[in-house]
């Protein structure tokens, strides 16, 4: 009996293999890291989706809809938390544990680094716990907060601060502000020696799928009925929406005058008018931006009420909706929605620290996300926070070179770090303490 209760007693060794994962809202950032490699990651959507012909496509298999008129999309994510585990369940298992999964992952040699977002409900915490070792079988686990992910990379080289040459990055970065703007949402996160300020953690309610939601909106009222039209709509908000850094000027560029008045700079676009030629799902996959031609946008409307139907394109001509969609990230107050801004929300976190804590994170402040990709969100969030930050304080911001993955390869690198070993969870541990004791040896982090 003595050599059984031994083997029992032996604790087994670290899995050699990490599933990093970034399960965002509207895509999955997944890959591998073994030893000292890591792989490219993957985005993955992450949803269900139903074309008008009934067809199912699951993550992955969205590339190849070819149709995306009037699809229907369900996702278990909603505002940043993972609801339903069945969607997700089903997503999770045709991209890694299927027999035909692009991502094969054997659980059970298999450690999973999970990014989740800040302040989660305990409830959803313990059902990923659950899922993650009793459904799935992992041999060892890491559910963290995404934006601290971050702190594993070279802060200062994102910041382009001047350095010697062969000057080795501190891991974790020694402070830093995160901003995530993301789907869902959008977080403030001031990172300390690589753990969250869970006090100054911030969230603004406004993320990608309002913003898409808004030109939607706009759009119906002003052009065409795109309310069943939600794909299309975010690749024309991706493709033309951009930050204003003068937003009072390009608005007033932007007026087509009173009524029966049409400006003339309203009538030559402006410089800002574009136009967004719709796909017919025939001849056009995507739709395309071009350039705002007044004599064609006035022979295409005479044209229009002769020969209705009869057009080869649909065409929407976009003006202030290109910038006023995103001004909703630093008034989100112009559709009603009871919050401060970015930059104010910034302010906010930073209040409730000490100050002496204030010249390091207003000079270290990396933003991430989908949203982050706007032209002139960088300079325009720079300039608001700039104007509310006390003069003797420095405000440095900037962007990765690829804000979509960043949380990911963060992640990767803090799979390859010491540190990993420490937080993680193995599923003997999980069966012999239970979810209780998981969920508080989580919550403590490095400091436990």
């Amino acid at each position: 009996m003595a050599p059984a209760k031994k083997s029992q007693a032996r604790e087994p060794s670290p899995p050699f293999r990490t599933l990093v994962l970034d399960n965002g809202a509207y895509t999955m950032k997944a890959g591998y890291v073994t030893g000292d490699a890591i792989d490219e990651p993957r985005v993955i959507p992450n949803c269900l989706a139903r074309d008008r012909n009934k067809k199912i496509y699951v993550a992955s298999d969205l590339e190849k809809c070819t149709d995306f008129s009037e699809v229907a999309f369900r996702r278990p994510v909603e505002k940043g938390f993972v609801v339903n585990w069945e969607a997700e369940r089903e997503i999770w298992e045709h991209e890694f544990f299927d027999d035909m999964a692009p991502q094969p992952c054997d659980p059970s040699e298999t450690r999973l680094l999970l990014a989740e977002s800040s302040n989660s409900l305990p409830v959803l915490q313990t059902n990923c716990d659950q899922m993650v070792f009793e459904e799935f079988g992992f041999a060892s686990y890491y559910r963290g907060i995404g934006p601290v992910f971050n702190a594993y990379h070279d802060v200062q080289g994102i910041l382009r601060t001047p350095r010697d040459p062969g000057t080795v990055p501190q891991l974790p970065a020694e402070i830093l502000l995160l901003i995530d703007a993301g789907y869902s949402h959008t977080t403030v996160t001031p990172i300390f020696q690589g753990r969250p300020i869970h006090p100054a953690i911030r969230r603004l309610d406004v993320g990608g799928k309002l913003l898409t939601n808004y030109l939607t909106r706009l759009l119906s009222l002003r052009h065409y009925d795109m309310r069943n039209e939600i794909y299309i709509v975010n690749e024309m908000k991706e493709a033309t929406c951009y930050v204003s850094l003068d937003f009072k000027g390009d608005l007033e560029r932007t007026w087509k005058g009173t009524r029966g008045e049409r400006r003339e700079i309203y009538l030559d676009g402006g410089g800002i008018a574009k136009d967004y030629v719709l796909p017919d799902f025939h001849s056009r996959i995507k739709g395309t931006v071009r350039e705002f031609d007044p004599l064609r946008a006035a022979k295409a409307s005479k044209l229009a009420a002769v020969r209705a139907g009869e057009s080869s394109e649909d065409v929407l001509t976009l003006r202030n909706e290109r910038f006023a969609v995103p001004e909703l990230l630093f008034h989100p107050s112009d559709i009603g929605v009871r919050q401060p801004g970015i930059a104010d929300l910034v302010m906010q976190s930073l209040r409730v620290l000490p100050i002496g804590l204030w010249p390091g994170l207003l000079a270290n402040i990396i933003v991430v996300g989908g949203n982050s990709l706007f032209n002139g969100f960088v300079e325009r969030l720079q300039k608001e926070i700039a104007q509310l930050a006390p003069d003797e304080c420095f405000v440095r911001v900037a962007r990765p070179v690829d804000p979509i993955t960043s949380t990911w390869l963060g992640g990767a690198n803090l799979a390859k770090h010491e540190h990993i070993d420490t937080l993680s969870v193995t599923k003997h541990e999980y069966e012999e303490y239970g979810a209780a004791w998981v969920a508080r040896k989580f919550a403590t982090g490095l400091e436990s």
